[in-house]
């Protein structure tokens, strides 16, 4: 009883304070957050220190290897000579039973070499289960670990963070350091890693380097679902680098042939009870476009009996009503957002603006050229659009919110956070965007995201009973 009572009074508090499905005033929070000033941290700060031992592995990463979830990409680099191109790895602590082998590739940028970047493809792995894996040799060698996610169900519970347009400065870290805290088992990152491109020459391919080493503390344990933004094409014809996702795309593979994509930059997975799609905001999309064409058959793939939550992450955001960066997403816009909302996504996740907002749900598909409609109008089929580029780079915060606020922004903040998307069962999730600089993990938004396929399907009345005592069950918020 005393179970039932705390939940019905946290969902009644959620939804009073933040419904996605009422469209009344938005908030524009006067909170902006400038506790350090945004600049890299210096090179020799720890945070960037280089394991020691000869060519020890370093920038490790990993990434979902495949569509289900029972594989996974291993990447690493080695300073000082190729190396071996091997994982060792098992269910046990420092008891390997099993061996991996993959390939290795350099790449040269302006007179910058890199380092020997290793990518191992570790399959067959079993679900929900804890492995072990240790790269390198001798006294080089290092030991890490990282879990399998649950089998795909309709109901499996999985918790996501989502962090945009990170960099390498204290607010990074701060970003960083409060995800670790949040319990969260896979991040999806929505764009601009490193902001290498803000530097020239060789400092480009090493402030590469050194943001591997800066966020490995968490990308070695868990894995990272990549998608590219603007800061990744480093297009920089005064150094002849006039090849886009160069740097991006030789350090961070993506599982893009196991979904049938014909190129690493768009791609999907399917992880616990979520089919995540990841789009490229500055690759072509237009009509008959590779794609295009792609996510026309990604979407009839979608099964919502197994995976109910469909996501989709892109780093413009289609819409926003900051000064910064207003209406770029519309091009993209126009082409998918009625595909979007045929197919019923959730949710839609995108970074580019340096700070947080998220919409009600709103369409505007009635709109053409001749028709006069320029506004979106609510929309119940529609998804939810959060924008979370606010992981502290050093281009700072956005604090320019186009005055007044459009009735379709449900809230929206100028400060560096991360968002938290707990998914409880086929029918409900809790979000959080969590504002942190402040010391400690505080959700400044969050809600109660209810499911578009299976909330207004019949069928969800024989799932009442289960839906709420399972909510009701681990509520803590």
């Amino acid at each position: 009883m005393m179970q039932s009572l705390l939940f019905q009074l946290i969902l009644t508090s959620c939804v009073f304070l933040n419904s996605v499905n009422n469209v009344n005033a938005g908030i524009t929070s006067t909170f902006i957050r400038k506790e350090w000033p945004s600049v890299d941290i210096p090179l020799d700060n720890e945070v960037f220190a280089v394991p020691t031992g000869h060519n020890a592995p370093q920038q490790v990463h990993i990434t979902q290897g495949d569509y289900d979830g029972k594989a996974v990409i291993i990447s690493w680099v080695t300073a000082d000579e190729p190396g071996s191109s091997k994982i060792q790895y098992g269910t046990s602590e420092k008891e390997y039973e099993f061996t991996a082998e993959g390939k290795m590739t350099n790449y040269t940028f302006y007179k910058y070499n890199s380092g020997y970047i290793h990518h191992v493809l570790v399959d067959d792995l079993e679900y929900d289960t804890k492995y072990y894996y240790k790269i390198g040799s001798g006294d080089s060698a290092r030991e890490f670990w990282f879990q399998t996610p649950p089998k795909i169900g309709p109901d499996v519970r999985y918790k996501f963070g989502v962090i945009g347009d990170l960099g390498q400065t204290y607010n990074s870290l701060s970003t960083l350091e409060h995800y670790m805290q949040s319990g969260a088992q896979t991040v999806l990152f929505v764009g601009d890693l490193a902001y290498a491109d803000r530097y020239q020459y060789n400092d480009v391919g090493i402030r590469w380097d050194s943001w591997g080493r800066f966020v490995e503390k968490s990308t070695a344990y868990q894995p990272w679902i990549w998608s590219a933004g603007n800061h990744e094409i480093e297009y920089m014809p005064y150094m002849d680098e006039v090849i886009p996702f160069k740097s991006y795309l030789h350090r961070y593979p993506t599982p893009h042939l196991a979904c049938k994509s014909s190129n690493p930059m768009w791609y999907a997975i399917r992880r616990g009870s979520a089919h995540i799609i990841v789009l490229s905001s500055y690759s072509p999309f237009v009509k008959y476009t590779p794609q295009w064409l792609w996510l026309r058959e990604e979407l009839k793939r979608v099964d919502r009996e197994k995976t109910p939550w469909l996501i989709v992450l892109m780093h413009v955001p289609l819409y926003n009503s900051n000064e910064a960066h207003f209406m770029e997403g519309e091009s993209m816009r126009a082409v998918f957002e009625e595909w979007l909302i045929h197919h019923k996504v959730d949710v839609i996740f995108a970074g580019h603006v340096h700070a947080y907002e998220r919409s009600h749900r709103i369409s505007n598909v009635r709109y053409n050229v001749s028709s006069g409609e320029r506004y979106p109008v609510p929309d119940k089929s529609a998804p939810v659009y959060i924008t979370v580029g606010d992981g502290g780079n050093q281009e700072g915060l956005a604090e320019r919110f186009r005055d007044p606020q459009p009735e379709y922004s449900a809230f929206r903040e100028a400060s560096y956070g991360h968002s938290t998307l707990e998914l409880r069962n086929r029918t409900h999730a809790f979000y959080h965007w969590n504002r942190n600089d402040d010391g400690k993990k505080v959700a400044t938004d969050s809600f109660v995201l209810h499911n578009q396929y299976w909330s207004n399907n019949l069928r969800r009345r024989k799932l009442k009973k289960h839906r709420l005592s399972a909510l009701g069950r681990i509520a803590s918020y």
